[in-house]
């Protein structure tokens, strides 16, 4: 996208004069996402966990917050009493592998610590230059730069029983790395050569898409296997104290639930520009985005471009509610950037109809709100093309396109310790996301931006969290969806792709019209860290599909294998 590059090397020309100490974010599946996730449920103070709707995480600030809890929770003493006083929301306590899971946390994250790090360094580093510090092959930090370089490995092989009763796998060998030049610039990249042979609904997910979910481009590899590599990374820097910058090809993610209904990081990486302002308590995030509109390749071609602009907005309320406001365009002008929509204030509504109104948008509201140190309450609604009096007068009308989620998490689950809980219902109306042709659609390389369902489905999870002992983790998910597919060439507005002008009738549109699928998909992992970030794991995963015209189809796949620095590879649609 020439129009972001050179943006880009503007604000670089421009701002490093005023730039300051600048982070780089948490990686996709890290451990610590959920840590952050649950200490911002247990502290319940107005910081910057409050701003976690929008992910990667930003290490910096959750560094800061993370230096909080350490000395908070060693409690200080009240210099007008002299009596310790400890914050209202330390009452609820650390466990003893909160505690562990913190210094972990802080271990991960050297570059920002203040505190001393002795006890990060390892007793024996290979040949004395590897592994100086327990996270990191190789680590080096002064005054003006910091780097850490580490390899990344997955390799995980198992069975599928019931459709073919074939062997799966995963063999994924890369390397990550980040650092900061000057306390001015951060970078981070990460890359992996990977071969997957996913079980069978996998396949026909590659196979019906020409795209493997949550990466994109690839090549057969031996039967019915594949081929891809996965590379991302960005720079980032500041504007100004409150003003984050970061050019890349990587993911993001909208949202406080383990889907959203506004961005994803379930597909495939894009290049972006994003602008995150910090102020009081306001959060104000500005996403540029070039996408690929739907294909499918046939040699060596150059792929096509559409492009995306996005805004939210979030303001902590209170010290326990954060209530966020989102809007979002795709262009529908192929491979042509239009200038209007840099405009970095948000509502794109009045620029749309300036233009003339050709693009898909999208608007939204979400919230956040923690109860009691406990528990929080979540959710978000989508809106697009939404219409109140056809909502009133014709509720089965195909215009009635939205969206809602609503979600709890509960820590500590009745009073177990380290038993995390997290219920989550996701809804989505017939042609939501979908628009009048087949460039425009809210789509990156063949895969849904928000939803990997798409629309005109209703889905219920549930997410247990447990870790019993400092180096287990249990994780148990159970999904339930039915969806609306097409049924005898007539759109009925589940496959978002499709130009929503190919439907047949204007009302009669009720989620799960169609040729009506159900589908539940159930997932165990144990896991067991030998060493910082390195996990030995065991899983199984039962998935039951049907739909109105084809008979009942299940698979259980148990597999066991080997992770180093990579986030865990997972079939949850």
């Amino acid at each position: 996208m020439q129009i972001i590059k050179s943006l880009t090397k503007l604000l670089i020309f421009i701002c490093p004069a005023v730039a300051t100490a600048q982070s780089t974010y948490l990686t996709q599946g890290s451990k610590d996402n959920h840590f952050v996730e649950r200490m911002e449920i247990k502290q319940q103070k107005n910081t910057h966990l409050n701003f976690s709707t929008l992910k990667p995480f930003n290490r910096k600030y959750i560094v800061e917050q993370a230096e909080f809890i350490d000395s908070a929770r060693l409690g200080y003493v009240d210099t007008a009493t002299g009596r310790d006083k400890y914050p209202e929301w330390m009452d609820q306590g650390l466990s003893s592998i909160d505690e562990y899971n913190l210094q972990r946390f802080l271990m991960n994250n050297t570059e920002w610590v203040t505190g001393p790090t002795d006890e990060f360094k390892s007793r024996r580093p290979v040949l004395k230059t590897f592994y100086k510090t327990k996270p990191n092959l190789l680590e080096v930090k002064t005054n003006n730069f910091f780097l850490a370089l580490n390899p990344v490995l997955q390799f995980s092989a198992g069975y599928e029983t019931g459709a073919k009763n074939e062997s799966v796998y995963m063999n994924s060998r890369g390397v990550t790395l980040r650092g900061m030049i000057g306390k001015k610039v951060g970078f981070a990249s990460y890359i992996t050569d990977n071969q997957e042979r996913g079980p069978l609904f996998y396949q026909q997910q590659v196979t019906g898409f020409k795209a493997v979910p949550g990466v994109g481009f690839y090549k057969p590899f031996k039967t019915n296997g594949n081929d891809y590599f996965d590379g991302r990374g960005y720079i980032t820097f500041n504007a100004a104290k409150s003003i984050d910058i970061q050019f890349g090809y990587d993911k993001n993610f909208i949202g406080n639930g383990y889907r959203s209904l506004f961005l994803s990081d379930w597909g495939n990486s894009n290049l972006f520009l994003k602008l995150n302002t910090r102020i009081w308590k306001i959060n104000y995030q500005n996403l540029f985005m070039e996408l690929m509109p739907q294909f499918r390749k046939a040699g060596d071609t150059l792929l096509d471009r559409k492009y995306a602009a996005m805004h939210h907005l979030s303001m902590n309320v209170t010290k326990w509610l954060n209530i966020g406001l989102f809007e979002g365009v795709i262009f529908g002008r192929k491979n042509r950037f239009d200038f209007q929509y840099l405009n970095p204030i948000i509502f794109y509504r009045h620029i749309e109809g300036t233009v003339g109104s050709p693009d898909n948008a999208l608007a939204g509201i979400d919230f956040k709100a923690n109860i009691a140190h406990r528990a929080q309450l979540y959710g978000q609604l989508l809106l697009d093309e939404f219409i109140l009096s056809e909502i009133k007068n014709k509720p089965t009308s195909w215009v009635n396109k939205w969206g809602l989620q609503l979600g709890l998490k509960y820590v500590d689950a009745f009073g177990v310790k380290n038993l995390d809980i997290q219920v989550e219902a996701n809804r989505v109306r017939p042609f939501t996301y979908s628009h009048n042709d087949t460039i425009s659609n809210y789509t990156h390389y063949n895969q849904p931006l928000a939803h990997p369902l798409g629309a005109n489905f209703q889905e219920v999870l549930g997410i247990i969290r447990y870790q019993p002992a400092p180096k287990w983790y249990v994780y148990l998910q159970a999904i339930y969806y039915y969806q609306g597919l097409d049924s005898a060439g007539k759109n009925f507005g589940g496959n978002i792709f499709r130009d929503y002008t190919t439907r047949s009738m204007n009302e009669g549109f009720k989620i799960g019209s169609g040729n009506k699928a159900t589908c539940f998909n159930g997932y165990l992992q144990v896991s067991y860290e030998l060493r910082e970030n390195l996990f030995l794991e065991i899983s199984g995963q039962y998935r039951q599909y049907k739909t109105l015209l084809t008979p009942s189809s299940s698979s259980t796949i148990i597999t066991g294998g080997i992770r180093l620095n990579m986030f865990s590879r997972r079939y949850d649609f």
